[in-house]
């Protein structure tokens, strides 16, 4: 490793066994423009200076390349990738293949932006999800090279080539939450030819500038735990469990039409899913179909299952509205009249919020300080409930007791809520059945569910 001195703000990674460490590790200075700046070279060049150790003695070079960070648009983005048929490396048993991925600079040369991780005895392997900043990548221009080099790993740090490939951002987030295909081509040299093999693939699920919709082949996300979470527990009280499960925020193929009312499931005549595992696989299908898109609007979705409740006001349905947000609500006004007109509605609307964002919105929709209001218009009671899922995660990793106490605070209204629309409206509940006749639970329509970008 080594430091930058005078002032010590930063150390690289440790890498093993080697006298030329190429570090992953990136330093970013600040540039005061008001402020007297020594210039140790020019941006996109590299400097090369001889370590200074013990007196008569060669300690060898550091090489820094600098250059100057552009504005991005897009700051992260995550990306999962997995290997199919990778070359056998090791005598005695198969590769251990990890990921080396190089941006190209200005001079045409390439710095190494990340590793992944060594997965073990493979040629199939699985590589975990990375988050990294696109400026890493490519530093804003999308179209600049990214070279992935794959390697075999030795313990005794002369790790083995497998092969390599070269992408782009731009032909990355093309393939948006799909699987795009890589050859990896890999070089043999004889004394009169160079040979050219691409036996290898390498497969990538771009997933956006956000993790949240990511599919880990290990664990749920939070949209998809925050689903099962609700809705496993209110499924037992719909007779038919059959349920219409929408998305909003989402540009829709073929034409990419933005939409903020569309069916999970992409059939708009039927959008009803079978249980929750319906809800969860149509959740996963659409993440392949549709372009995630903002902005953030609640109210027609809201507007959707007020319509179903309307024609019921009987007290022989209860309709419940989950909506899963991970952003800043961008049709607040719209989005209070619709809930104050659903008010008086049989309906309850639970907003689960996942993600880092700063949900105020949704907490001022929630109405438990103040009682939401729309042009002078108060709501007759409230229906809404709002919890941010990370208040809920188990810090250890356990995802049950996370979607257990997510389930237990998300649904703790809703009696409360149900018996207060049956009373204001002197409802009373049917007549007892026939002795030793199992009684079923109370009927709550559980209308829609709302994924969103």
């Amino acid at each position: 490793m080594f430091f930058l001195y005078t002032v010590s703000f930063g150390r690289t990674e440790v890498i093993d066994n080697t006298l030329n460490p190429d570090f992953v590790r990136k330093f970013i200075l600040d540039y005061f423009f008001e402020e007297r700046q020594n210039l140790l070279g020019s941006l996109g060049s590299r400097l090369e200076k001889p370590l200074i150790g013990i007196p008569g003695r060669k300690c060898g070079t550091i090489i820094v390349r600098a250059e100057e960070l552009s504005n991005c648009r897009v700051k992260s983005v995550m990306l999962q990738f997995c290997g199919n048929k990778l070359d056998k490396k090791d005598f005695f048993g198969k590769s251990d293949p990890f990921l080396v991925f190089y941006r190209s600079n200005e001079d045409g040369s390439y710095t190494i932006c990340h590793k992944t991780e060594v997965v073990k005895n493979t040629l199939d392997p699985v590589w975990q999800a990375f988050k990294i900043p696109v400026r890493a990548l490519c530093n804003g221009d999308y179209d600049r090279s990214i070279k992935v080099e794959v390697y075999d790993w030795d313990r005794d740090g002369g790790h083995d080539f497998i092969g390599e490939f070269s992408t782009s951002y731009r032909e990355m987030s093309r393939s948006q939450s799909q699987f795009h295909i890589y050859e990896v081509i890999s070089f043999t040299h004889t004394r009169a030819h160079t040979h050219t093999h691409t036996q290898t693939f390498i497969f990538l699920l771009f997933l956006g500038p956000t993790s949240l919709h990511y599919m880990s082949p290990y664990q749920l996300n939070d949209y998809a735990m925050a689903l099962r979470a609700v809705g496993e527990i209110i499924q037992d009280y719909d007779s038919d469990k059959m349920f219409p499960a929408l998305g909003f925020g989402a540009k829709l193929p073929p034409d990419g039409r933005v939409s903020h009312e569309f069916a999970l499931n992409g059939n708009p005549q039927n959008p009803y899913c079978n249980g929750i595992e319906g809800v969860l696989e149509a959740y996963y299908q659409s993440l392949k179909s549709v372009r995630l898109y903002g902005p953030t609007h609640f109210s027609p979705v809201i507007n959707h299952v007020a319509r179903y409740a309307s024609a019921v006001t009987d007290g022989s349905q209860y309709f419940i509205l989950l909506i899963i947000s991970d952003g800043v609500i961008t049709d607040m006004a719209q989005t209070k009249e619709s809930i104050v007109n659903a008010a008086s509605l049989p309906m309850s609307i639970i907003i689960v919020g996942v993600g880092p964002a700063e949900f105020d919105e949704m907490i001022e929709l929630d109405g438990d300080e103040e009682r939401i209001s729309s042009q002078g218009r108060y709501a007759e009671r409230d229906i809404v409930q709002f919890v941010p899922f990370r208040d809920y995660i188990d810090r250890r990793g356990n995802h049950i007791l996370s979607m257990a106490r997510l389930a237990k605070e998300v649904l703790a209204e809703i009696p409360d809520q149900f018996l207060s629309y049956m009373r204001t409206r002197g409802i009373k509940p049917g007549p007892l059945p026939p002795p030793y006749t199992p009684c079923p639970p109370p009927h709550l329509n559980t209308t829609a569910t709302a994924i969103i970008h």
